[in-house]
C-alpha cells in the first residue's frame, strides 16, 4: 500500500448529537480541459445545533469546496455530482436557484477568506452592508435598513459605526474589513455561519480579537459555526468537533480535544507535527523532559529535530555580530492634501545585533516597523538617523560598486512568492537572473548553477522550464529562496516568508531554511508577526511595537520568561496557548 493510499484510509470516531447540518456521501467535481476532476469524494459530516465544527486540511484538500457546495457557490466549472446536503432535514442539492437565495444569508451566513477581494473597492462600506441586509430581508424601508447597518457594524465591534458606513474598504485595516464581513455574514441572524479561513491574513493578536468576537456573537445569536482552516491548532482551540480532510476525503473526525490528544490517522499526525502553534507548545513541554522520556517515531522525528536544534542554540558559543543596528530611526513625510504633510516615525531608535550563522527574528503586529527595518537593512530605504554596519562597514554610506557588492552578499526573500516572481520568466530564467546581473559565468555555467540550486531547495531539475502560475505556493517560495542563494550570500532577510503558506508547506520551508543555514553557514534576519514560527527557527528575538524594540532576548528567554506585557499578549495570542502535551 502506498503512502497516499494509507493517508486516504479513514479512521472512525463517534460524534453524538442533534444535527442541524448533515452531509451524506457528497461528491463534487470540476470540468477542466484535461477532463472531469473530483475535488470532494464521499464526504460525510454532521454539525449539531448550537455547536462549532472545523474542517481542517491543506490547500487542495477539498475543505473550501465542501463549504461552497453547501450554499451553492461553487465556481462555474464546479458541480455537485452526488450525495446529500441536509439542512434542518431538507436536501439543499435539490433546491432551485430561487430557493437557495432564500436560504443563503438569511439561514446560512458566509464569511469568505480575503476581505479585500470580497469587498467591492468602489462601493462604500455602508452600501455593501445595506445591500446584504436588503437581500436577506433583514429590514424594510431606507431608514430601517440604514439603522440596521449601523447596528451590524456595532455588533461587529466597529466604533463610530455611523461614520464608518461612509468609508471605503481601502480606508479600513485588515481586521476592520474582516469585522465587516463577519457583520454581513451574521446580519440576518442565520442558524449556521460558514467561516472560510476568516483570519488567515491577520496578525495573531488581531486574529484572537476577531475570533473571540465571532465566538461571542454566535453564542449570543445561537448560531452554529462551520469553520474552515488549514491550522489544526486554531481548529482545536475554536471548535468542539474537528474533521480532517485530505485529497477530497475525510480521514479523521471527532471531538477536538481527542483529535489533539490522540490523533489516529497518519495525516492528522502530520498536521499536529507541522502546526507551528502546536509545535511551539510541544517544544516547551519536551524541553523539560530528558531525552529518555521522549518517544521518537516517524511522527515525532520533526519534534526531536526541533529539540536538538534548541539544545544546539543554547550550547553554541557566542560569536561576533555580522550585522549591527544602532539607534536606527526612519521618518516618513505623509501628504495630507495640498501642501500639508505630517511626520510618521516608523522606526524609532532601534538597536540589535545579528551574529554570524544565527537567526534573529523581528516580531510584532502590522505597523510595528519590523518590515521597515528589513528595508533599511537591505538599503531599499534611506536611513533617517542611526546606522547599520555589515561586516564592519556602514551600509548607509555605500554607493556605486560598494552598494552593488553589498547587495550580492545580503539577499531578500519576500512574503508573497507569486508577487515576487515575474510571471513571464521561467524558473531557470528567474534563478539565473541575479547571476546575469552580476555578470557571473556564462550560459552553460549558469544553467549548471540553476540545477545545483534547485537540488539545494529540494526541487527537481525538470521544473526549470515551468512558470510561476504552474507551481504551488510552497514551490514558488522554494524558487524565491533558490534565487536568493544564487549569489552565495552571507545574509538572507526573510520578510514574512512563510506567513502565506499552509502549515505543512510552512513546516517544510522552515526545515529547508534550517538545513540551508547549517550547510551554508547563513545568517538570517527573520521578519514575522507569528511568535509560534519564531520558536522553531530563531536564536534571538526582538519584539517591536510602534516602531520601537520593547524586548530583546534569546528565544528561550522570551518564551519562558517574557518581561513586557506586549510580549505576553503576543504569546497568549498563539492558537493553543493553553494546550499541554503528555510525554
Amino acid at each position: 500500500m502506498t503512502l497516499n493510499e494509507t493517508l486516504l484510509e479513514p479512521v472512525d470516531r463517534a460524534a453524538p448529537g442533534t444535527p442541524l447540518l448533515q452531509i451524506r456521501n457528497l461528491e463534487v467535481g470540476f470540468k477542466t480541459q484535461s477532463g472531469f476532476v473530483k475535488a470532494v469524494r464521499g464526504v460525510d459530516l454532521t454539525l449539531n445545533a448550537g455547536e462549532s465544527l472545523a474542517i481542517v486540511g491543506e490547500s487542495g484538500s477539498g475543505k473550501s469546496t465542501t463549504a461552497q457546495a453547501i450554499i451553492d457557490l461553487l465556481p462555474g466549472a464546479g458541480q455537485v455530482t452526488g450525495g446529500q446536503i441536509l439542512f434542518e432535514g431538507q436536501d439543499l442539492t435539490g433546491f432551485s436557484a430561487k430557493q437557495m437565495e432564500d436560504v443563503r444569508g438569511s439561514q446560512i451566513g458566509y464569511v469568505p477568506q480575503d476581505p479585500m477581494s470580497n469587498l467591492n473597492p468602489v462601493w462604500s462600506i455602508g452600501f455593501q452592508v445595506e445591500e446584504a441586509i436588503r437581500a436577506n430581508g433583514g429590514a424594510q424601508g431606507r431608514k430601517a435598513i440604514r439603522a440596521r447597518a449601523i447596528e451590524v457594524l456595532k455588533e461587529a465591534g466597529l466604533s463610530d459605526a455611523d461614520q464608518r458606513l461612509k468609508q471605503f474598504p481601502h480606508q479600513f485595516s485588515g481586521g476592520m474589513r474582516q469585522r465587516v464581513l463577519i457583520g454581513i455574514g451574521l446580519s440576518a441572524r442565520p442558524k449556521l455561519l460558514i467561516a472560510d479561513e476568516p483570519t488567515s491574513a491577520l496578525d495573531v493578536t488581531v486574529q484572537r480579537v476577531i475570533l473571540d468576537h465571532l465566538e461571542t456573537l454566535t453564542r449570543d445569536f445561537g448560531t452554529s459555526v462551520l469553520f474552515i482552516t488549514h491550522d489544526l491548532g486554531l481548529a482545536v482551540e475554536r471548535a468542539q468537533q474537528v474533521v480532517v480532510m485530505y485529497q477530497g476525503k475525510i480521514v479523521e473526525a471527532g471531538p477536538s480535544a481527542e483529535i489533539l490528544a490522540n490523533p489516529l490517522h497518519p495525516y492528522t499526525k502530520r498536521l499536529v507535527a507541522a502546526a507551528p502553534s502546536l509545535a511551539s507548545r510541544r517544544i516547551q513541554s519536551v524541553k523539560t523532559a530528558t531525552r529518555d522520556e521522549i518517544t521518537i517515531s516517524a511522527e515525532g522525528a520533526a519534534e526531536d529535530r526541533l529539540l536538538a536544534r534548541a539544545e544546539e542554540r543554547e550550547s553554541a558559543a557566542p560569536g561576533a555580530d555580522l550585522i549591527q543596528v544602532k539607534n536606527l530611526s526612519k521618518l516618513y513625510k505623509i501628504r495630507q492634501g495640498g501642501f500639508k504633510t505630517s511626520d510618521l516615525l516608523a522606526v524609532n531608535d532601534v538597536s540589535f545585533g545579528i551574529k554570524k550563522g544565527t537567526t534573529t527574528a523581528l516580531v510584532g503586529e502590522s505597523g510595528s516597523g519590523k518590515s521597515t527595518v528589513a528595508k533599511l537593512v537591505l538599503q531599499l530605504e534611506s536611513i533617517t538617523s542611526g546606522n547599520i554596519t555589515f561586516d564592519g562597514r556602514e551600509v548607509g554610506n555605500l554607493t556605486g560598486k560598494e552598494l552593488f557588492t553589498f547587495r550580492r552578499r545580503v539577499q531578500p526573500v519576500f512574503q508573497d512568492p507569486y508577487g515576487s516572481l515575474d510571471p513571464v520568466y521561467s524558473v531557470a530564467h528567474t534563478i539565473a537572473e541575479p547571476l546575469k546581473v552580476h555578470k557571473i559565468g556564462d550560459g552553460k555555467s549558469r544553467l549548471a548553477r540553476v540545477r545545483e540550486l534547485l537540488d539545494q531547495v529540494s526541487l527537481p531539475a525538470s521544473m526549470m522550464d515551468r512558470y510561476p502560475n504552474e507551481l504551488s505556493g510552497g514551490q514558488r517560495q522554494r524558487i524565491a529562496i533558490a534565487r536568493a542563494l544564487a549569489l552565495k550570500p552571507e545574509v538572507i532577510v526573510l520578510d514574512e516568508a512563510v506567513s502565506a503558506l499552509d502549515v505543512l508547506v510552512q513546516g517544510q520551508i522552515l526545515e529547508l531554511l534550517a538545513d540551508l543555514q547549517a550547510e551554508l553557514d547563513l545568517t538570517y534576519l527573520f521578519i514575522t508577526h507569528d511568535l509560534a514560527v519564531v520558536r522553531l527557527i530563531a536564536d534571538e528575538v526582538c519584539v517591536m511595537q510602534k516602531g520601537q524594540v520593547v524586548e530583546a532576548a534569546t528565544t528561550d528567554e522570551v518564551f519562558s520568561n517574557p518581561q513586557q506585557e506586549y510580549t505576553q499578549r503576543l504569546l497568549e495570542a498563539i492558537p493553543g496557548a493553553n494546550f499541554t502535551f503528555g510525554r
